[in-house]
């Protein structure tokens, strides 16, 4: 099998010759200024890691430019936001961008875009205590704004599947920690436009991946997740406490993941041939099929891009 067609198998829950390993990085601020820079940055990363695919980075198109969300005061305010429409730049350059990565990974690997939540957006656009002062005030206020982020974002995942050539999202699903919201409040105020768009893209790709993200450092309500569908989930072992095949029982799909990512632990630290053998045991509890090794979230730019090789080749001798 060549990396495009391992990856499609174990997307697909069949069975691989070598597991498939992926982790990623966000690209340094400074390569955001220049497309063709930035493009060879992740073609370079690719490359110098010799994963069998790339998640691809949403650097600098952060958060949301709506101007209702500029400088924004009052909850009120949330009822102004509307779609920016598919030809605004913000998803244009996305889409433009994006073209010229897949372009320099020269068609030797599948490829996903990262897309957040449209409450993400919001969130990044205004920061956590307005997003959750706003989202407590008015809640319908605040489901209408995602709404209108949602519209949006299905105009980029349209783009970058049909015009940019991915092979699909990677869709961060966030604000799910046990401590933000109950049950019931995020099936309610945060579900609909989460599912919005992933449903969307599951209707222009069998190669969507969703990454229940952990970022935060506490564990996820998992429950609320339950009916978000896609071929591959990304879990974070490491904060949701869930081994691959409890992962693979609870999600029912092939799952990614097995290191953690934090700066200072295992990966950043152990020998090469301790790697190699955690590598092994991974390989061992997942199986060549629905399993796809990584890490609970990005790796932070201090680790040495050698130990991430070390990784993939390793798997390939198993």
């Amino acid at each position: 099998m060549n990396k495009r067609e391992r990856v499609i198998a174990a997307f697909h829950g069949k069975e691989t010759d070598h597991v498939p390993v992926c982790m990623w990085q966000h690209v340094p601020p400074s390569f955001w200024g220049d497309d063709d820079r930035f493009a060879e940055e992740q073609a370079r990363f690719f490359k110098s890691t010799d994963v069998d695919f790339m998640k691809l980075s949403g650097d600098k198109f952060f958060g949301w430019p709506s101007p209702a969300l500029r400088d924004i005061a009052r909850t009120e305010e949330l009822y102004r936001v509307e779609p920016l429409g598919p030809r605004h730049p913000f998803i244009r350059d996305q889409i433009e961008r994006t073209k010229k990565v897949v372009a320099a990974l020269n068609g030797e690997c599948v490829s996903l875009y990262l897309v957040f939540v449209p409450l993400s957006c919001i969130r990044l656009a205004i920061g956590y205590p307005k997003m959750m002062q706003f989202i407590r005030e008015n809640p319908d206020a605040m489901k209408q704004a995602c709404a209108a982020v949602a519209e949006d974002q299905k105009a980029l995942v349209r783009g970058l599947i049909e015009e940019a050539g991915v092979d699909g999202i990677f869709y961060s699903v966030q604000n799910g920690e046990e401590n933000r919201f109950t049950a019931e409040e995020y099936r309610d105020w945060v579900m609909p436009s989460d599912k919005a768009v992933l449903d969307y893209a599951n209707t222009l790709s069998d190669m969507n991946a969703i990454h229940f993200c952990a970022w935060e450092e506490i564990p996820n309500r998992l429950s609320v997740w339950a009916d978000y569908k896609a071929p591959v989930v990304s879990w974070s072992r490491y904060i949701d406490i869930m081994d691959i095949q409890e992962a693979k029982k609870t999600f029912g799909c092939t799952v990614w993941g097995g290191f953690d990512n934090r700066p200072g632990t295992f990966l950043y630290t152990a020998e090469r041939t301790e790697i190699e053998q955690e590598t092994a045991s991974l390989i061992a509890q997942g199986g060549k099929t629905g399993y796809i090794l990584g890490a609970d979230c990005s790796i932070h730019g201090e680790l040495p891009e050698e130990r991430i090789r070390w990784v993939a080749e390793a798997a390939r001798r198993i």
